[in-house]
C-alpha cells in the first residue's frame, strides 16, 4: 500500500471529510455501501456574449470501493439521489474517480 493510499484511508474514514453514500448500478441493479467526498463547484459556461453559472455536484470516490462506475449509476447520499452524468474521470494517481452528478 503506497503512503497515497494509506492518507486517502485515513481522510476517507475521518467523518468530517467523507460521507456514506448507497451506489447503485444502473444495469446490473448492483449496489453497495461506499464513503464520498461531495463538492459542489460553480461551472461557468459561455454562450455568446453571455456566460451563466451553474450549481454542480460532484462526489469523489476511491477506486477500490468502486472499481468501476459508469455513466447513469444512480449515488443516493443521506435521502438524496443522484445519477451520474459524463465519464467517470480517475486522477493521476489512479486512486480517485471524480463522478459528476444531477439530481434524480
Amino acid at each position: 500500500m503506497s503512503v497515497f493510499e494509506t492518507a486517502l484511508g485515513r481522510i476517507y474514514s475521518n467523518p468530517s471529510m467523507a460521507v456514506s453514500a448507497l451506489w447503485i448500478s444502473a444495469t446490473t441493479s448492483q449496489e453497495r455501501t461506499i464513503r464520498v467526498i461531495q463538492r459542489a463547484p460553480d461551472r461557468i459556461t459561455e454562450f455568446g456574449a453571455g456566460r451563466f453559472v451553474s450549481d454542480t455536484t460532484m462526489v469523489d470516490v476511491r477506486v477500490g470501493d468502486l472499481p468501476s462506475p459508469r455513466s447513469g449509476d444512480l449515488i443516493v447520499i443521506g435521502v438524496d439521489s443522484f445519477t451520474v452524468q459524463g465519464e467517470p474521470v480517475r486522477d493521476r494517481e489512479r486512486l480517485l474517480w471524480t463522478l459528476d452528478l444531477r439530481p434524480t
